[in-house]
């Protein structure tokens, strides 16, 4: 588990425990964090040192990969394209060197949905055309252009899950997304209503939508971390790379994703009307057909209100825990 420690990794490993496998997470630590890892042992080191790689999985004796280390904040890739191509992509190339001087041929990558861009259609699906147009999703990219690459050669097995919106926090409040900085909404959302003075940013309020603001699909962690397992078994009995969306299907507008805060904590986040950022097109949402019909996988606990439920609980315990 190659950035085990951090949001969606920890949720994963979680999972896996929970499936009876044991998870080895090897993280550097610069945005995860050692107390999310709970479920297995900790090796704390570079994806790009590939030795230190190989020892780890001598150690543990490792069946399969899940790569989920990666840079992945869309302004600062602009700011510092080659962090982004050495960490993603240089760690993705000594990631693989390893698996094969190990002899590990199985291989989940954690892939986004940036790969796309900005759609020609709507619902996006795996044969939509790849333009991304941010540093961190052509880094993505290439990265899978590499593993399918290495896949069309036979020297790997390859599932490419492109999430869409990830939210939410597992469902008994032992972990949830505690980036730093912050920049998702549902967390910001969250924060504004608990604290005031932490207004959200709503940016655009004049897109082609039904209330103007942006639409987005979101995903729980929790259903995320399921279809991990799904691509694992998936890839017991098929080869090659295969590209599987994961989202709801369901466009979320951010009014909508604050009415939906209000309704759960009662109380009205406070915002900021802003201009529209630069590259954010009024829809994203996925067909995930191919992952039900492939995987068997449905994200079953994706609908907002139980995505702010879920993160609700984790962010008040955790400004509880703060304040004690």
């Amino acid at each position: 588990m190659t950035g085990g420690a951090g949001y969606v990794g920890s949720h994963v490993c979680k999972a896996l425990r929970q499936a009876g496998v044991t998870p080895v997470t090897l993280d550097n630590l610069s945005t995860g964090h050692a107390s999310a890892v709970k479920w297995g042992p900790l090796e704390i080191g570079d994806v790009r040192d590939q030795r230190f790689v190989e020892e780890v999985m001598a150690r543990h004796g490792t069946g399969a990969v899940l790569h989920f280390a990666a840079a992945s904040l869309v302004g600062e890739s602009a700011q510092r394209p080659y962090e982004y191509y050495d960490n993603n992509v240089g760690g993705a190339l000594a990631l693989v060197a390893a698996m094969q001087s190990r002899g590990v041929a199985r291989i989940v990558f954690s892939s986004t949905c940036a790969v796309y861009g900005l759609p020609d259609r709507l619902p996006i699906e795996e044969s939509a055309p790849t333009r991304p147009i941010n540093v961190y999703g052509r880094t993505k990219l290439a990265v899978e252009h590499f593993l399918s690459d290495m896949a069309a050669a036979g020297a790997i097995r390859v599932v490419l899950l492109r999430y869409f919106n990830a939210a939410g926090a597992d469902a008994d409040g032992e972990i949830g997304e505690a980036h730093d900085p912050e920049t998702h909404l549902v967390p910001l959302a969250i924060r504004a209503a608990l604290a005031p003075q932490h207004a959200v940013s709503v940016f655009g309020s004049d897109y082609p939508t039904a209330d103007g603001t942006c639409e987005r699909d979101y995903i729980h962690v929790e259903d995320l971390a399921s279809a991990h397992l799904r691509a694992l078994s998936f890839l017991e009995g098929s080869g090659g790379a295969h590209a599987f969306n994961l989202g709801s299907g369901q466009p979320v507008s951010v009014r909508q994703v604050l009415q939906a805060v209000e309704r759960v904590l009662g109380r009205k986040p406070a915002t900021i009307e802003a201009p529209r950022r630069a590259g954010d097109p009024p829809q994203l949402f996925a067909a995930p057909g191919s992952a039900a019909q492939a995987l068997g996988w449905t994200a079953a606990n994706s609908g907002i209100d139980a995505i702010v439920q879920s993160a609700a609980r984790w962010h008040t315990a955790k400004s509880r825990s703060a304040a004690d």
